[in-house]
C-alpha cells in the first residue's frame, strides 16, 4: 500500500452519491462543498478536481478522432488501397476501437483515477509496466504537441507567406494559457472546436452528395464511377493482383489507426468529471461508433468523389490542398469551400495540441500517485490544476521551432515524431490486457460483475480482441520496408525502436526497483472508489429542447 497523505478539499463541490445510486439535489453551477477528507495517493487518487460536466466530457470524446486524418489523411490512405481498401481498413480498425474502447470505459467508470491508464498498469499488470506505460503514452503525446503547432504553420500558409514562428508562438501561448485554467475551460474550447468540426465534416457530406449527384457547377455525375474505374482495389507499389490489394488495404490499416488513436483519451476525463458513472459509458456507448460512422461514412463518399490515382492525394503539402475533399470540390468547380475547409483543418490541429498538453499532464499526474515521479509535479492551484505537470508537458510544444530549420534538424524532428506514433498502439494493447487482467482478478477474488457501476458487453472477448489487434497493427506497421527493393534502416527503426522504447524501462525498473507481477488472487479491486458524496447529478437533466437534443446526440 502506498503511504498517503490526507487533504481537506473544501474548495471542491460535488453533489450526493451514496452506493446504492444517485440521488437528485438542488446546487447552483459550483454545487455544494464537499464535507469530508479524501486521501491522495491511494488508489491512484490525485488532488485535481472534478469540473468537466457530462457534455463536455461527451464531446470530447465524440469530437477526438475527428481530425486531420478525417480531413486530410485519409488521402493518402485512399491513393494506396482503393476505395474499397479504404472502407474495409476503417470498418476494421473501427471495430478493434470499439473493442479497446468497451474495456477501458468498464475500468474508468469503476476506477476514474487521475491519468487512468499508467495507475491501471501498476495496478493490474506490473508497476513496472505502469512507469513505462506513463513514459512512451505521455512522450507521444508532449511531442505531438510541437507536431500539431508544426502543422498548423503549414496550414496557414494555404492563405498568407506570414512566417511560421509567428503561428507557432501564438498557437503555443494559447495551449499553455488554457492548460492553465480550470479544467472547464479546457472541457469548453474541446466542445466549441468539436461542434466547428463536425459542422464541418456534415457540411462536407451534403457537399460530396451534391457533388457525385451531379449538382456541383460542372454538373458532371460520379456516382460509382471509381469503383469502376480504375476499380474498387489499387495495385500497391506497383504489385498486381491479391497480392496488390491486400498491401494497399494493409497501408490503409496502418493508416487509419494512426488517425484513430487517441479516441481512447475521453477516459482519462473520468478523474475530473462531474459524474463519471453516467458520462464516461454513455462516451464508451455512443463515441466509438459515431466515430467510425465518420469513417466509415467519410471513407465511402470519398470513394465516390474523387479518383485515387488524382497526384494531389500524396502532394504532402498538408493543408487542404491535399485534402480528398478539397480535390473533389475544385474539380467539381466550387470556389469558396476549400477555405473553410482549411480552416478546419487548422482548428483540428490546434484542438489536438491543446488536448495532447492536457493528456502529457495528467500522465504525468498519474506518475505522481504511484510515486513514480516527486510529489512536486503533482502539485494544483485553487482551481485543481496540475500547474507544474502542464507547463512540464508544454515545454516539448517549442520542439515545433525545429521545424523552421532546413536539413538535419526539420528532419531529425520529423523522425522523432514519427518514432512517437506507435505509442498510441502499444498503449492500446497494453490497457486491453489491463482489462483481462481486472477480470481474471474478479473472477480469482469471487466478486461479481454485478457489482460494478457499468458492464461493458461481450467481455472478456472483448478486451481480447482489442489486445490481439492492437498488437497485429503495432507488429505489421513498418511492413513496407520488408517488401522486396523497399529496405530502409533508418525506417525500420523509425517504425519499431517504439517497442523496446516500451521495454527497456520494464526492463530498468524491475531491475532497480524488483518489482513483480502481480497475482490475480492479489489485485487490488477496491482502492480508489468514488465515496460517496463525491459525484454530481443535476436535478431534472436538459430543461430546454435544444440541450436535450445535445444530451441525446452527443
Amino acid at each position: 500500500m502506498h503511504q498517503s497523505t490526507t487533504v481537506t478539499m473544501e474548495d471542491e463541490k460535488i453533489g450526493q452519491y451514496g452506493y446504492g445510486g444517485p440521488q437528485v439535489v438542488n446546487y447552483d453551477d459550483e454545487g455544494p462543498p464537499l464535507k469530508g477528507e479524501l486521501e491522495l495517493n491511494v488508489g491512484g487518487r490525485g488532488a485535481t478536481q472534478r469540473r468537466l460536466k457530462n457534455y463536455q466530457v461527451s464531446m470530447i470524446g465524440f469530437c477526438g478522432g475527428i481530425g486531420t486524418g478525417l480531413f486530410v489523411g485519409a488521402g493518402s490512405a485512399y491513393a494506396q488501397a482503393g476505395p474499397a481498401g479504404l472502407l474495409l481498413a476503417y470498418i476494421v480498425i473501427g471495430f478493434v476501437l470499439w473493442c479497446v474502447m468497451q474495456s477501458i470505459a468498464e475500468l474508468a467508470t469503476l476506477l476514474p483515477t487521475a491519468g487512468s491508464f499508467p495507475h491501471w498498469a501498476t495496478r493490474f499488470i506490473d508497476p513496472a509496466v505502469g512507469f513505462s506505460l506513463a513514459i512512451t503514452y505521455g512522450y507521444c503525446y508532449t511531442i505531438a504537441i510541437a507536431s500539431e503547432v508544426s502543422a498548423s504553420a503549414v496550414i496557414v500558409s494555404y492563405w498568407t507567406d506570414i512566417t511560421p514562428a509567428v503561428v507557432i508562438t501564438v498557437g503555443l501561448v494559447l495551449i499553455l494559457a488554457i492548460n492553465l485554467m480550470s479544467v472547464r475551460f479546457y472541457g469548453e474550447s474541446e466542445v466549441i472546436a468539436g461542434a466547428i468540426k463536425v459542422l464541418c465534416f456534415v457540411g462536407l457530406v451534403i457537399v460530396a452528395i451534391v457533388i457525385t449527384s451531379g449538382g456541383g457547377p460542372n454538373h458532371q455525375t460520379i456516382g460509382f464511377r471509381y469503383w469502376h474505374n480504375p476499380g474498387p482495389w489499387t495495385n500497391y507499389n506497383g504489385i498486381t493482383g491479391p497480392t496488390g490489394h491486400f498491401l494497399g488495404f494493409l497501408s490503409a490499416f496502418v493508416n487509419a489507426s494512426f488517425s484513430f488513436v487517441g479516441v481512447e483519451t475521453v477516459v482519462i476525463t473520468a478523474a475530473e468529471s462531474v459524474d463519471p458513472h453516467y458520462s464516461i459509458p454513455k462516451a464508451a456507448r455512443r463515441v466509438t461508433y459515431r466515430i467510425a460512422f465518420f469513417y466509415i461514412l467519410g471513407a465511402l463518399l470519398i470513394g465516390l468523389i474523387v479518383s485515387p490515382q488524382n497526384p494531389n492525394l500524396v502532394s504532402g503539402s498538408d493543408n487542404a490542398n491535399s485534402s480528398p475533399w478539397v480535390i473533389a470540390i475544385k474539380q467539381a468547380g466550387i470556389s469558396a469551400l476549400p477555405s473553410v475547409v482549411n480552416a478546419c483543418i487548422l482548428i483540428s490541429a490546434w484542438s489536438a495540441g491543446n488536448s495532447y498538453c492536457w493528456v502529457g499532464s495528467r500522465m504525468i499526474v498519474a506518475m505522481t500517485t504511484d510515486r513514480q515521479l516527486p510529489q512536486v509535479f503533482g502539485r494544483v492551484n485553487k482551481m485543481g490544476v496540475p500547474y507544474v505537470a502542464v507547463i512540464t508537458s508544454w515545454l516539448f510544444g517549442p520542439l515545433a521551432y525545429l521545424s523552421l530549420g532546413s536539413g538535419g534538424p526539420a528532419q531529425a524532428f520529423s523522425w522523432l515524431l514519427n518514432l512517437s506514433t506507435i505509442a498510441g498502439l502499444i498503449a492500446w494493447a497494453t490497457l486491453s490486457f489491463c482489462y483481462i487482467r481486472f477480470y481474471s482478478a474478479m473472477k480469482a477474488q469471487g466478486v461479481s460483475r454485478d457489482t460494478l457501476p457499468w458492464q461493458s458487453p461481450f467481455q472478456p472477448y472483448t478486451a481480447w480482441v482489442g489486445f490481439i489487434g492492437s498488437t497485429i497493427i503495432t507488429l505489421v506497421a513498418g511492413f513496407p520496408v520488408f517488401l522486396k527493393g523497399n529496405w530502409s534502416t533508418s525506417d525500420f527503426f523509425a517504425s519499431y525502436v517504439g517497442i523496446p522504447i516500451f521495454i527497456v524501462p520494464i526492463i530498468l525498473w524491475k531491475v532497480f526497483k524488483r518489482t513483480k507481477f502481480v497475482r490475480s488472487s492479489n489485485i487490488d479491486l477496491w482502492s480508489g472508489r468514488l465515496q460517496e458524496g463525491e459525484i454530481v447529478i443535476s436535478e431534472g437533466g436538459p430543461k430546454t429542447r435544444l440541450r436535450r437534443f445535445v444530451d441525446w446526440f452527443f
